[in-house]
């Protein structure tokens, strides 16, 4: 998330963040598959149809801690050096997007996957990939899902680590993208285009995305709205939902949402709005450019996660059991975004 939420950050962590929080329905597993041993997993389907019949709506099992594991081992790995936009790092995370799209079914939406930033100084791409939509005519319209994969790189030592792994800001945004795109290329069950763009350079100021949106809009693509992930990777402390919504009060877009869920997925965070942090990921550039809804889902809620933009930022605090939760309930809900007859979603 953009470097502007820093200062508040600060005081907010010294207050909120003395040790790691641990969800109520969130276990430790240190006997668990090999790579999560010590890592918080969530019990997926204990989570998702508890006896409090809190996530219980329409169930989809699809994503599981072990495929999420084999996307953000190697997105938060220190052998990318914290995706700094430019470097080498980001280039081999932006490789490793595009074999998993390619395998996915997923199609290169320009020429090739990766798109250079016009607006950048350096050499930085967006990794954009494309399924084209099953209707004749509502494959003309797109709903596009979207992540920034840059993080900070490599940044002053902090108890002689120096690499920001970024693995909640943002692997965690980027691996919910990833898992969705293998399910829509596995299934195609979108009636309209789906459009799978993650970002470069969102730290230096969310310039991917605004050259995207910019891009796109001058093409006079039919766009229909873009759902935005971003730091999806520990669960929210004591919430009635699963995730929240940025600009929740501008649209319909969560009551959509929760319609297609069968249940209460996405809710409001108090602080996304006192933080305007509907203006600070990449959601805003296509909010500016086509007028449409373009929001982001989040778990970050303030007290959760001490270690924004921080080394400590990595594999080891993310609960993959609650990010495959979170594929598994975007599925039921991007399915109904893509496929409804009419454009539903819309600003009030």
């Amino acid at each position: 998330m953009i470097r502007t939420l820093t200062s508040f950050l600060s005081v907010l962590i010294l207050v909120s963040c003395g040790s790691k929080k641990i969800n109520n329905e969130t276990v430790l597993n240190p006997d668990g598959p090999e790579g999560l041993k010590g890592r918080m997993v969530s019990e997926e389907i204990k989570t998702s149809m508890n006896d409090s019949g809190k996530f219980s709506g329409k169930e989809v099992v699809f994503s599981t801690s072990e495929d999420i594991a084999v996307l953000m081992d190697y997105l938060a790995s220190d052998a990318l050096k914290g995706r700094g936009s430019g470097t080498k790092g980001i280039e081999m995370a932006a490789d490793f997007i595009e074999d998993r799209f390619s395998s996915s079914g997923i199609a290169p939406y320009f020429t090739t996957y990766k798109d250079t930033l016009e607006n950048f100084e350096g050499v930085a791409f967006n990794v954009v990939g494309v399924l084209e939509g099953t209707d004749p005519a509502l494959k003309n319209e797109y709903v596009m899902l979207g992540a920034h994969y840059d993080h900070l790189g490599i940044v002053s030592p902090e108890n002689g680590d120096d690499i920001a792994n970024g693995a909640n800001d943002n692997a965690s945004g980027t691996t919910t993208v990833m898992e969705l795109a293998r399910y829509f290329g596995k299934e195609k069950s979108n009636k309209r285009s789906l459009i799978f763009a993650l970002f470069s350079a969102e730290e230096k100021g969310l310039l991917g995305s605004r050259h995207l949106a910019k891009k796109l809009k001058d093409q006079g693509l039919d766009m229909y709205a873009m759902l935005n992930y971003e730091m999806v990777g520990v669960p929210m402390v004591d919430k009635d939902h699963l995730v929240y919504l940025t600009g929740y009060e501008l649209s319909n877009m969560a009551e959509v949402s929760n319609a297609y869920a069968g249940e209460k997925v996405v809710g409001f965070l108090p602080q996304a709005k006192e933080f305007n942090l509907f203006k600070r990921s990449d959601n805003y550039a296509f909010h500016q450019e086509f007028n449409i809804p373009s929001q982001t889902y989040s778990t970050f809620d303030f007290t959760n996660f001490p270690y924004y933009h921080k080394v400590d930022d990595e594999t080891s605090e993310m609960d993959y059991g609650h990010m495959a939760i979170i594929v598994n309930k975007m599925i039921p809900i991007v399915e109904g975004i893509a496929n409804s007859p009419v454009k539903e979603i819309k600003y009030k």
